[in-house]
């Protein structure tokens, strides 16, 4: 099955928007890490290959409590670790995770693209015609209140409420996108879309549809992250990201094996 996530944001350049979205990457992995799970980081260095130019992480997931009580009534211990590895050549993003465990049976690829617009490209992936029709579009809206679980909802991570000192960015009304869309202001889209492949007999269908249910939840809540975090981020360059992601992958190591579990929890459904 295939969902295409489309977000739009107000944000200067593509370089701007990759500062945020790493910025956010190493604060949420420290948010989602403690008790023993969360993320482990084994490599993060550039690469070149095939003329495609940009940034390699391998990452290691450790979340046995963080998924629904019907996989791990199925999962024997150590199965629920998972390898992600992401090839990030903006505007364009790639994403595969995998499970030692489950092997050739499980992927998910996450293929993201940035682009100039309001949303308004379509099949912006170049999917095929049968493809494209049975994919499911969901535009996310990050000040959509509806659109965030009450679990999830935080007053300091609402860009309806929140206002960028530095930046003059925010709140976000109920008609920001047509707003931004008439204005002079800068902005931009990310489409993802995301792949699930998950082959067990009885429970196929349902977990493919709660993967897809989480990427929607993760994208959404990210993001406001990210528009919310701005102040902390805005007047970053990517050296000192790069130095950032260094000393995170050290407190990641430490605080994996400290203290209680952390972060998101999945639902049953």
């Amino acid at each position: 099955p295939f969902l295409l996530l489309s977000l739009s944001l107000s944000l200067s350049t593509f370089s701007q928007y990759q500062v945020g979205q790493l910025f956010s990457v190493a604060e949420a992995s420290k948010n989602n890490t403690g008790g023993g799970e969360g993320i482990e980081v084994l490599r993060n260095e550039p690469y070149e290959k095939e003329g495609e130019k940009g940034q390699y992480t391998h990452k290691i997931y450790h979340i046995h409590s963080k998924v629904p009580s019907f996989i791990q009534m199925f999962a024997p211990e150590g199965a629920l670790v998972f390898h992600e590895k992401a090839w990030n050549a903006y505007p364009y993003c790639r994403t595969i995770v995998t499970n030692e465990y489950m092997k050739d049976d499980f992927f998910i690829k996450i293929e993201t693209w940035h682009k100039p617009d309001m949303g308004t490209t379509d099949n912006v992936h170049g999917l095929s015609q049968e493809v494209w029709e049975e994919a499911e579009v969901v535009p996310i809206d990050i000040a959509d209140r509806t659109q965030v679980a009450d679990d999830d909802y935080k007053p300091d991570e609402d860009p309806a409420v929140f206002h960028s000192e530095k930046t003059g960015r925010g709140p976000l009304g109920p008609g920001w996108k047509k707003e931004l869309y008439s204005s002079d202001w800068p902005h931009m889209t990310a489409y993802k879309l995301v792949t699930v492949h998950f082959r067990w007999w009885g429970l196929q269908g349902r977990v493919e549809k709660f993967i897809h249910k989480q990427e929607k939840r993760l994208f959404t809540n990210f993001h406001r992250q990210l528009f919310c975090w701005i102040d902390r981020w805005v007047d970053l360059s990517m050296e000192d990201i790069r130095r950032m992601e260094e000393e995170t992958q050290r407190e990641l190591d430490q605080m994996r094996n400290q203290g209680s579990v952390r972060g998101m929890k999945a639902g049953d459904d």
